[in-house]
């Protein structure tokens, strides 16, 4: 899996650069940019101002809004000077996005309200490459950015996209720039950040798309793991996020967790749905620990506060697991964190955690 980083980002930012330097002298103002209500020049502005804005809240660790600052250019700055500053914010945000520890998050308000470096890198690099197109449209030049650097961006903030033949095609149809075959054109859109859920000494981590694809070909994921890490069931079931997520019926908030140690950032094991809830309100759910980490109640910890998050929501009503007679740890572990047990044959038991149950309340965030 090619990582999401600085890298992505000065290549990102080099394309805008070398396009914008090389019509610098036309006039960017009095002229819009595709189909925003923008200037060229003040699209341009603002690429400046988000890449900024990005390596701030990095650097600041902000964590509960955003930085409350803004790029002020000075009085007489041209067009070339506008875009120095669009290759200098790039350079803050690469240089934040390379020295910011993995485990830090940062404020974001889509849609759960935090991002990690990597999905920092991801955001900055989406508004440099859309922008880059409107102001290119705006001025009738040609534009299109590298297909890796479009599916890096893909498979990381819009999971929730089915992919395309063509990364960029895709990428403006998810943003409402663009029309595919067989898709209804978008009026409206956001990116996706991954879900993160809190669970006493573990966070959950949710797994995009381009982290299921590496964990499915014996790659890390992007995580550093426990020795002997990650076991079969998580490569399985990073499979079974990869499969959907071809399908275009992947739901991020519903599909698979990485848990993580907040002592020391390993990775110790999986946990997830097999899908979003159905008709029923019903939505299956499975876990895998690394064999070093079982035994430490890491698994009764994690299902615990994933299922008070689950519950919690409207669309959920029973959360169930099907666990094979022969797995007696996994059967203690269902039943510590609250599932009861309903029905059985010859090679499973089927265990439920029901909405109402009273037992929720311990777990459930009230944040």
């Amino acid at each position: 899996m090619r990582s999401m980083g600085g890298d992505q980002v000065e290549e990102a930012v080099a394309g805008v650069v070398a396009l914008l330097r090389a019509v610098a002298g036309r006039d960017w103002d009095g002229v819009g940019a595709g189909r925003l209500e923008w200037s060229c020049r003040r699209t341009a502005e603002h690429i400046a101002d988000d890449l900024l804005a990005y390596a701030g809240q990095l650097a600041g660790r902000a964590t509960t809004a955003y930085v409350p600052f803004e790029i002020t250019l000075d009085d007489g700055t041209d067009n070339a000077g506008v875009v120095d500053v669009i290759e200098t914010t790039g350079a803050l945000l690469a240089a934040a996005v390379r020295t910011t520890p993995r485990e830090v998050r940062a404020f974001h308000p889509y849609p759960f309200r935090s991002a990690n470096r990597e999905g920092f890198a991801a955001m900055g690099v989406t508004e440099v490459l859309l922008h880059t197109h409107d102001i290119a449209q705006g001025l009738g030049v040609a534009y299109e950015p590298p297909a890796e650097l479009c599916a890096d961006v893909l498979t990381r903030i819009f999971p929730h996209v089915r992919p395309g033949s063509d990364p960029w095609p895709t990428l403006l149809w998810a943003t409402g720039r663009g029309e595919l075959p067989g898709r209804a054109p978008l009026t409206e859109w956001r990116w996706s950040n991954n879900l993160v859920i809190e669970a006493g000494r573990l966070t959950l981590q949710g797994v995009t798309p381009a982290a299921a694809a590496d964990l499915r070909a014996g790659g890390t994921g992007g995580f550093e793991w426990i020795e002997g890490g990650p076991f079969d069931g998580t490569r399985d079931a990073a499979g079974m996020v990869l499969k959907a997520y071809e399908s275009g019926v992947h739901r991020p908030e519903w599909g698979m967790f990485v848990l993580v140690r907040t002592e020391d950032g390993r990775a110790v094991g999986a946990m997830g749905f097999h899908g979003a809830p159905d008709e029923d309100g019903r939505a299956e759910v499975g876990y895998d620990l690394a064999e070093n980490a079982r035994g430490h109640g890491y698994a009764t910890e994690a299902l615990r506060a994933l299922a008070a998050w689950a519950l919690a929501h409207d669309e959920l009503d029973i959360l169930f697991a099907a666990i094979e007679r022969t797995n007696a740890p996994s059967q203690r572990v269902i039943a510590r964190a609250g599932f009861t047990r309903v029905s059985e044959d010859e090679q499973e038991y089927a265990y439920e955690l029901r909405a109402q149950d009273p037992s929720l309340r311990v777990y459930a965030r009230t944040d």
